[in-house]
């Protein structure tokens, strides 16, 4: 298949993968006091269940799905997530009780694993020349849904309810599972030549854990996603501080939010050329620097305003970092041990993704919000200065 239509395909997939999710999960506190009876009292200790029930099944499960990618063809690997977690969704429509919604999203982290699969396919499919150009798009694409779905999420919920939201979102990865069935093919693998066999190590050679390289890039992730979803317990309430007793407080939090999401739409493509052009490590760090700073004057600011434009700032600097690391990992690993490394990377990104709404938490707490901020951006900083001291002679 040619790339171009590859890259398009998978880009309108991961357009209805994420925005499927993310119409879903930043309303799972009103469905589980509207729609399954959960009271004001324990409502939060019910979302956190059931938040974080997902990320701790898929952490566990990315590398198992990866390594079976790798053997038993990534297509059908893509094509198993998309059908579970089509399955998933529908099952959340049909749940009536938070216990029920917990089991649900046991399943859903059990089914997951599409965004490292369609990494690994287009990492496959894109020439050398183009490889940081298309993983611009697809996470520019992964970004973008993350503003379109809540959205529409808010706007389902008005209109129709929520669980008719859980039964689109179900419809939509059934079509993603339809186009990876009838449409999209198993990637080539290239066969190793005798002039090239030497050079490019076999699956166990090139073990993240035999190789400083793979290792560090994947806690790189870690620590970068943990960043990223730092501020979710703080940021409606830190919005009201510094909105002030402003009306539909849920809704502008949201809004600010989302800049983020938009300025990183808007930027993940030109950073996936830069990292082509001049080095996939220069732009990590470069992301990193500018996304560390960003967020500790983000902590500084009195008034709404400028905290929303330095939250776009941050938003243009944040989408640089995953691509880069997307590439050079892909860079560094043979075609036979993509999936596995994807879905390392993807398990290491779901640790993160736990780790962050409750580091957030404890530093609000008990240091106040304005050092969420203040020590997100020093975690970045120091790691775009370590990342930097190693790795920046380096080629790719």
């Amino acid at each position: 298949m040619n790339w171009k239509l590859v890259l398009a395909i998978l880009t309108c997939n991961i357009l209805f993968m994420s925005s499927s999710y993310t119409m879903l999960v930043p309303f799972l506190p009103m469905y589980l006091t509207m729609e399954l009876g959960v009271s004001q009292a324990d409502v939060n200790i019910w979302s956190g269940i059931v938040f974080s029930a997902s990320f701790l099944v898929s952490a566990i499960m990315a590398p198992i799905w990866g390594k079976m990618a790798d053997t038993k063809g990534k297509r059908i690997m893509a094509m198993r997530a998309s059908f579970l977690l089509s399955i998933s969704y529908f099952l959340g429509g049909i749940v009536q009780s938070p216990e029920q919604l917990t089991l649900m999203r046991l399943f859903q982290g059990f089914a997951s694993g599409l965004w490292p699969m369609d990494l690994a396919i287009m990492t496959l499919y894109a020439p050398a020349s183009r490889l940081g150009f298309c993983l611009g798009i697809m996470q520019g694409t992964l970004t973008a849904g993350g503003v379109v779905g809540p959205l529409l999420g808010g706007i389902l919920a008005e209109a129709v309810g929520m669980r008719y939201s859980f039964f689109l979102a179900s419809g939509a990865l059934f079509l993603n599972f339809l186009v990876f069935t009838f449409i999209i093919k198993e990637p080539p693998t290239p066969a190793k030549t005798e002039a090239t066999k030497d050079d490019i190590p076999d699956a166990t050679e090139c073990s993240p854990w035999r190789m400083p390289l793979l290792r560090n890039m994947l806690l790189c992730g870690t620590l970068v996603q943990m960043v990223i979803l730092i501020l979710q317990p703080v940021l409606t309430t830190y919005v009201a501080k510094l909105a002030g007793p402003l009306p539909n407080i849920v809704f502008v939090a949201g809004l600010v939010f989302s800049l983020g999401g938009i300025a990183g739409a808007m930027a993940a493509p030109v950073w996936g050329t830069f990292g082509q052009r001049r080095g996939f490590f220069k732009a990590m760090c470069l992301g990193m620097t500018g996304a560390g700073i960003s967020m500790i004057i983000q902590g500084i600011p009195d008034t709404l305003v400028p905290f929303a434009i330095m939250q776009f700032v941050g938003g243009l600097f944040f989408c640089g970092i995953h691509p880069a690391i997307n590439a050079i990992l892909a860079s560094n690993t043979p075609p036979s041990y993509k999936g596995r490394i994807f879905g390392m990377l993807f398990a290491a990104q779901q640790v993160g993704s736990m780790a962050g709404p409750l580091l957030g938490g404890l530093i609000a707490t008990y240091l106040g919000m304005h050092w969420v901020f203040a020590l997100s951006g020093i975690i970045l900083l120091l790691l775009s200065t370590a990342v930097w001291r190693r790795y920046h002679a380096m080629p790719c």
